[in-house]
Parts: C-alpha cells; structure tokens; sequence
C-alpha cells in the first residue's frame, strides 16, 4: 500500500511513493522544456507534462519494486498560475502560459480597473493584479488570439490538467485555484462578480474542492493505456506552495517555510484570512480546510545561482556534461568560495532581478545587477553577493510576515538554501530567527501524497499526519555579531531598488 505525489514542476515532473507508515518509498523525476519564444514570455507544452507524469511514476515504481496495483491513491500538485485552454478534448488549444511569464502588464491595470482601483481588488480576492496570475493571462488569451479563444470551453491549472488526464474530470482545489485572481479567498468560492466584470465565461472555471477531497478514479482508458489500476482514487491536492508546505509541516501559526528553489518563497500557516493592504505577499486557501496561508515569492532566487553558475563555469558544465556528470556538484563549490569571503562581500551588492520581481515589488521591468564592484573583488565576492543579495529578498519577506503580526517562531528551510550549512546559517542571521531543517526534503510531492492519503483515510487529518511523519533534524539558531551586521547591511540592500526603479523602466523601453 503506497500513496502517489506527483508534482508538476516547471523544468521536471515528480512522482513520490509514500507508505502509510511515513517513510518515502521511491522518488523518480522527468525532465521538460520551457519555451521562452520572446523575452519575458514562457510556456510549456501540457502534453509534456502528462507524458513526464506518466514516466516519473514508471520510474518510481521500478525504483521501489513495486507495481502500479499497489498504489492506494494519488495525490497532485504542480506549478501555480499556469494556464491551459482546452476545446472538447485533452489537447490544449495553445501552449500554457507559465508563472513567470510576463506578457500580461496592459491585462493586469485592465484587471485593477474594471475591479475599482487595487486597493478595492485586493480587498475582494485578497490579491493584487501580477502578471504571473491566471487571470490576466486568460484575458491576454481572449485579446491577442481571439480565434483561438473562441474554441475555448475549459481553462485549467498544470496540476489540474494532469487529473483531467486522469479522471476525464475537470475539477480544481481552493489553493490552486487562490492564485488565478479569481477566487473569493476568504469564502473559498469562485468571485463571480469580478468574473463577470472581467467579461469572462464562469462555466470554463472547474467546480471547486478542498484539498484532501476525492475528485475522481483513474479510468478504465487510462489504465489499460499507463498500466494504473482503474479505480484508484485521486484527490483534489495543492498547488506547489500549499503542497510544499504540508510537505514541511508548515500547517499551524507559529511555523514558516523559506524554499530556494527557482523562486524563493517564505510561507506562513494562518488561522484566519490576513491581507497585506499593499498586496506585497499573498494571502491564499492552504491545503487544510478552513485554513489560510500568507507567503511571498520573489521569482530569481536560485535561478540567480544557477545563471551565475552558468556564466563562471560554463567550461566546466561543458566538461562534466560530456562525462555524464550532474554540474550541480558546482554549487558545493561556489557555497564554499563564497563563505571563505568576509560577510557583505565587502560592500558588494547584487539585487537578483534577473525575471522581474514580484514580491515584494511588483514590477516586471526590474532588473538584476551588481552594485559595488571594484577591483579587488573575485569571483568568490561575486558569488557571496548573489547569495546574500537572494537571502536580503527573502528577509524582505519574513519582515512583511512580521510587521502583519503573523507570528515567526521556527523557519523551515528548503530547497538548495537548506543543503548548505554556510548557507543555513546565513538565513538565521539574517531572518534573526531559528531556522531548522527536516528529516524529509521533497517537499510539494510529499505534500501531494499525505494529501492523498488524508483522502483514502490513511490520517485522519492534514496535522496528524505530518507531526506523524515529519521532525526536526538540525538547528540553526542567529549569531548576535552577524546579525547586526546584516541588519545594517539589509538597510542599504532595502534603500538600493527605490533608487532603481525608474532606471529599470527606462531600460524595459
């Protein structure tokens, strides 16, 4: 008896078998491509996804030793704010529009506009009007491919695509469904006001679950085409934040996850709905019924890394790739190069704009830069800026948390940020709170497989099952000297973006 995450991720999908005793059984991951047809736009083509889905399970499957009839129920998750248009059947009608996409600057005041203002809109979906958002993209749909959106009779999330692959059912879940600017999050419902103003069709949006109920079985056609046992049920699950934060048992106040991954995202429980009135975080549905969650993202965490990785090593990329090794062993490298550097890198700053931001600047001209730099700085100094230049927006963050009295008493790390113990500790001096890690680290997919198997009655909760399966394992506590000098470097760091801001419009031009 196994439970089955599957994440749809932005550059791979993951598949988790999880037992029922807490221990992960096998994890396996399928890589696919982004397009990126001009700057600032990003699609994926869904199919990719449901071929990567399938494969993943495969893998994980061998990997365990197990078949497909031992699987119990399936849970899902999968990159938020994606949109997929579909006609009559499961081929979309275009590529989906991603979450860091950034083509939907003109929907997104047309949004503001026909809600009465931002502060009025934030005020009815608890959210401002990003270009990430669902919402604008479908409009950009319906203005610049008209032809197109006239065929149009389904719109789903990545995740969602994946169960209609499924299930032949079009349904969405309250977290997922938080980050399309269309939901009313404080009653969980559709906000058909907003939808109607908007010009949009209601009957394109998907009914609406919480996250651990059972939306549908595998079908027979599937199973006869994946080797899946028809009948296997499948539950509504989470978009990649939520998802993420069950899988680090962020489900109660008090608790914070801060995941570097592509994106950098610091994510709080809440028992009530609580909005930031200048929308610089989210407020959203968690994955638990009648919960909330509050969390930002700023979009070039580690993929600021990962482009400095790029541009200093690419000789070495090229040779590691030639014998078939994985050049994420670099990163170990440049964590260490980067710690042998004095703390603020000697008056180097780098603000990882490389995409846009969006929290806490909504502002997709920004752009990323090193500011500082002379002669007596290395690579070892660029590399420490970059990493400390991502860890000041990620404080950003925990500050917005902190001044909505959202309480902050144990940061969970995740994603690279939580491999480095340079790093680790970096992030207590800087967020000046505890930050631990877990005995578990796959994070969204694990999420998705205990909302699974809170569906088919493995838990009988969301909290049950992850103080079941989820501890504590290493501490991280601030260094008082550090710091204080990190607040007073974060205060230049914080000064650095206003001063920029028209400069980074003038160049987007």
């Amino acid at each position: 008896m196994v439970l089955l995450g599957l994440d749809i991720g932005t550059s791979a999908t993951k598949a988790l078998l999880l037992r029922r005793d807490g221990v992960v059984a096998a994890t396996a991951e399928s890589p696919h491509e982004l397009q990126m047809p001009r700057p600032g736009w990003t699609q994926q083509h869904p199919e990719e996804w449901w071929q990567a889905a399938l494969a993943a399970t495969v893998q994980a499957l061998r990997g365990a030793g197990l078949k497909a009839s031992h699987i119990t129920a399936i849970g899902l998750s999968g990159q938020m704010h994606g949109s997929v248009f579909l006609g009559t059947g499961p081929r979309p009608l275009r590529p989906a529009l991603l979450w860091n996409d950034q083509r939907t600057v003109a929907q997104c005041r047309y949004i503001e506009e026909k809600a009465g203002g931002r502060g009025e809109l934030i005020r009815q979906v608890s959210n401002p009007a990003l270009t990430g958002f669902t919402a604008p993209k479908i409009l950009w749909f319906m203005q610049n491919e008209p032809a197109l959106y006239a065929k149009c009779r389904h719109i789903l999330l990545p995740k969602d695509y994946i169960r209609y692959r499924l299930t032949g059912e079009y349904v969405s879940e309250v977290s997922d469904a938080s980050g399309t600017l269309l939901l009313n999050v404080r009653t969980r419902q559709w906000h058909d006001d907003l939808i109607s103003r908007l010009g949009l069709d209601r009957s394109m949006l998907p009914p609406l679950v919480e996250s651990p109920r059972i939306t549908g079985q595998v079908t027979p056609a599937v199973a006869e085409k994946t080797g899946l046992a028809a009948g296997i049920p499948v539950v509504g699950g989470a978009g990649d934040q939520a998802a993420g934060a069950v899988g680090a048992g962020v489900v109660r106040p008090g608790l914070v996850s801060a995941t570097l991954g592509t994106s950098g995202v610091v994510f709080a429980a809440a028992a009530e709905p609580q909005t930031d009135p200048l929308g610089r975080v989210h407020t959203m549905c968690h994955a638990l019924p009648n919960t909330w969650c509050v969390f930002g993202c700023m979009l070039s965490a580690g993929g600021s890394l990962q482009w400095l990785r790029n541009t200093l090593y690419a000789d070495a990329i090229q040779i590691l790739r030639k014998r078939k090794q994985d050049p994420g062993v670099l990163y170990e490298r440049m964590m260490g190069a980067a710690e042998g550097v004095v703390p603020g890198a000697e008056n180097l700053f780098f603000l990882p704009y490389l995409t846009g931001e969006r929290c806490p600047h909504a502002d997709p001209m920004a752009r990323g830069c090193f500011i500082g730099l002379t002669p007596r700085h290395s690579a070892a100094h660029l590399i420490r800026a970059v990493v400390e230049g991502i860890t000041f927006g990620m404080r950003e963050q925990v500050n917005i948390l902190r001044a909505m009295h959202i309480p902050v008493t144990q940061i969970r790390a995740g994603g690279g940020g939580a491999r480095s113990d340079f790093w680790r500790q970096l992030q207590a001096d800087m967020y000046q709170a505890p930050v631990v890690t877990i005995n578990v680290s796959e994070g969204a997919a694990l999420g998705a497989a205990i909302l699974a198997g809170v569906g088919a009655g493995v838990w009988p909760g969301v909290v049950e099952a992850t103080e079941q399966i989820i501890k504590v394992r290493q501490r991280r506590r601030p260094n008082g000297r550090r710091a204080a000098f990190y607040a007073k470097q974060y205060g230049r760091y914080a000064a650095l973006y206003p001063t920029l801001r028209a400069r980074f419009a003038e160049l987007g031009t």
